[in-house]
């Protein structure tokens, strides 16, 4: 399971737009199937024969409606206050359930400090489950009261820690990262060893550089796609094929890095018979 912090945005419409991978709609009703979870104060802010299903557009508003009502926060003095984060299951693993979804992304807005117990004026956010394997969790960061929730410096560690968590807990495929899986990488001061962790630092799933192009690629497809006209569209297909690329070499790099620090098979010594064959006996 790989988090993932996006840049801050002035409106929740373009994270809103990625997260359903396709433009924000008046017309197109999002169930809980698609919005699997949100900030709990919603509970005691819609009344009970309100209309359940919103709209993306209204949600989009519903999002952006505190940002409104304080247009001059103390904070951020450039307008950005709306915070992304997507997070992506392992290529191989199995599909999650709605309320596992639900689950995963409640566990997350706590890591990040979005959702704060006992606060009811805190930021409003909702989670989308509307691509396979994926969730992203959209949240304004300025407050009903007015306040700013300023990110915390420790936020990429928090998420990944809670990843690992999650991981555990619903028996997930955990990612491999080199400093936690290959101890012996640190501590055998051979060549091969030395290459083995060179190798598992590209191939690193969180933080490698293979990861980082991996993910600008991937997110550049999905900016194309959106573009009119069958140039983008196959524009888009062929950086998807790139991004699988990467991720095979990804693969072939850990493999090969796991091959270099396996121990070597020592030959048996031949029987004593087999030694003496060629000697004459008395």
């Amino acid at each position: 399971m790989i988090p993932r912090i996006h840049e801050l945005t002035h409106t929740p419409h373009h994270p809103l737009e990625e997260a359903l991978s396709r433009p924000v709609s008046p017309n197109e009703g999002l169930t809980e199937h698609t919005v699997v979870a949100h900030w709990p104060g919603l509970d005691h802010f819609t009344l009970d024969d309100e209309q359940r299903v919103w709209t993306s557009l209204q949600w989009a508003k519903h999002l952006e409606d505190p940002r409104l009502e304080h247009p001059f926060p103390a904070s951020p003095p450039d307008g950005r206050a709306f915070f992304h984060l997507d997070v992506r299951l392992a290529p191989n693993d199995r599909e999650l359930t709605g309320q596992e979804w639900a689950e995963v992304a409640h566990r997350f807005a706590r890591a990040a400090w979005i959702e704060i117990p006992d606060k009811d004026q805190g930021a409003r956010w909702i989670a989308v489950q509307a691509q396979p394997g994926r969730l992203d969790l959209i949240a304004n960061l300025v407050h009903l009261d007015g306040s700013w929730h300023a990110p915390a410096a420790d936020i990429p560690r928090r998420l990944s820690n809670e990843a690992r968590r999650i991981e555990q807990d619903l028996h997930l495929i955990p990612v491999r990262t080199g400093p936690t899986t290959r101890p012996a990488i640190r501590t055998v001061p051979t060549a091969s060893a030395q290459l083995a962790d060179v190798l598992t630092k590209l191939a690193d799933e969180q933080a490698g550089p293979l990861a980082s192009v991996r993910g600008l690629v991937e997110h550049t497809a999905h900016r194309i796609a959106r573009q009119p006209g069958a140039v983008g569209t196959d524009t888009a297909h062929r950086l998807e094929l790139i991004a699988r690329r990467l991720h095979s070499i990804q693969q072939d790099l850990d493999s090969t890095a796991a091959q270099l620090v396996q121990p070597r098979a020592v030959p048996a010594p031949a029987p004593a018979a087999a030694r003496h064959t060629g000697r004459r006996s008395p």
